[in-house]
């Protein structure tokens, strides 16, 4: 019997706890990386040659929408994206579910989508009852419940990594709609549960600025869609805020959160250029945006390579930093012993465009694609077959037409 299950054989393993990229094997054994290290013995069942390749955690797209429901009930649901399609393709092992759904519609995300995919999902839950799936409920005051909130975060603490406000309009004219109603509930139904906060929130002038928002967010929490246009980030002369950086001191995470109208390259270049980034890079993916401007999670990592981020800061922000943001340290990491959450990347050199919500472009001269994704050891994407053997010298199983053989199956 292989000592190993699969070897990834000559790439150059990325370390986010070190930010060091060196060539070596990784060894995988039930589902676990068993050994780490240079010219480990070939004595696996699998042997895959990654010698072109970066050996990356499996990648963590915390900002995402992969709660499906069809038909959309009252045609105001957001179209969101199916889990498996579109993450382990980009790399993607975890997938952080920002808020589609609420406590109330929390079981039927958890039955149909949770336990029903290969891929990892965590979730931000929604303080809106419905969640996204009804944005009505978003502007519901009577649907901002903390307690329950809490109760449900509490009650699935493994799952639920935090509590999200997202797309309340306050109401100045209306008293029954309060300002910072939704933004304080999250904040309130956190601290029952003691997770953290995300935020989606437009600023209103006057009423709900933007230094205003980031200063009710406690250390840890998250203001994602940081380089949207609405947010006043730098001052008329271009400089940034300097309530940008005192925000970023106090503990307040940046999420890129690109999503179809969330990023803009005036936006985001100019903060890049004086030092300011972000300190997760994540999609906002749902139906809407897959086929541009966000595509997926590496498509819009490869944007901030363009910008003249080092590869290693880009690897670490789509594994290390959001495992650590989301309280998950066993995550984003390729120690031994850590579950086999791999993937495989290729950085590929020459001129490529990129662009962003606003329909521009920026071009860049490198760009990253997935040549193999690995879930807790197994194989689930592999484009290039480098795991598979050659079709001449196939197992037996693979000579026997289906039916043929009772008990059939594939060679793998």
């Amino acid at each position: 019997m292989a000592r190993y299950d699969l070897l990834l054989q000559g790439g150059m393993i990325y370390d986010p706890c070190t930010g060091v990229l060196e060539t070596g094997d990784i060894a995988v054994k039930d589902g676990v990386i068993a050994a780490r290290g240079k010219a480990l013995a070939a004595d696996a069942e699998t042997v895959m040659d990654v010698h072109d390749c970066i050996i990356s955690p499996g990648l963590i797209d915390m900002h995402c929408h992969v709660f499906p429901r069809f038909p959309y009930p009252h045609g105001d649901s957001l179209r969101t994206t199916n889990a498996e399609e579109h993450m382990f393709r980009c790399g993607v092992t975890t997938a952080v579910d920002a808020g589609t759904c609420g406590w109330r519609n929390f079981g039927d995300f958890k039955e149909h989508v949770i336990d029903a995919t290969k891929l990892r999902v965590l979730a931000f839950i929604d303080i809106a009852a419905k969640g996204m799936h009804y944005t009505a409920s978003e502007q519901s005051v009577s649907d901002i419940n903390p307690g329950i909130a809490a109760a449900v975060a509490r009650e699935f603490s493994d799952i639920v990594v935090g509590v999200k406000s997202a797309h309340y309009w306050a109401k100045p004219e209306d008293a029954a709609h309060p300002t910072w109603a939704s933004i304080d509930g999250a904040r309130e139904a956190a601290q029952l549960c003691r997770k953290l906060v995300m935020v989606d929130s437009i600023p209103i002038a006057g009423e709900r600025p933007y230094p205003e928002i980031l200063a009710r967010l406690a250390p840890g929490d998250v203001h994602t869609h940081v380089f949207a246009q609405q947010f006043p980030l730098m001052d008329a002369e271009g400089k940034m805020q300097p309530y940008m950086l005192e925000q970023r001191a106090r503990g307040v995470r940046f999420d890129v959160g690109h999503g179809s109208g969330s990023f803009w390259f005036r936006q985001a270049v100019g903060c890049f250029e004086q030092g300011f980034w972000p300190d997760t890079i994540s999609t906002d993916l749902h139906h809407q945006n897959v086929t541009g401007p966000a595509i997926d999670l590496l498509y819009v990592a490869s944007k901030f390579l363009a910008m003249g981020m080092p590869l290693t800061d880009v690897l670490y922000r789509v594994t290390r930093a959001p495992a650590l943001v989301l309280r998950h340290p066993e995550l984003g990491t390729l120690e031994t012993g850590a579950c086999a959450d791999i993937a495989v990347l290729r950085r590929r050199e020459g001129p490529f465009g990129f662009m962003d919500c606003g329909g521009a472009r920026l071009t860049g001269d490198g760009k990253l694609e997935c040549v193999a994704t690995l879930r807790a050891g197994e194989v689930v994407f592999d484009p290039e077959a480098r795991s598979m053997p050659d079709w001449r010298s196939a197992p037996e199983a693979y000579w026997k037409a289906p039916g043929l053989l009772r008990g059939w199956t594939l060679w793998k």
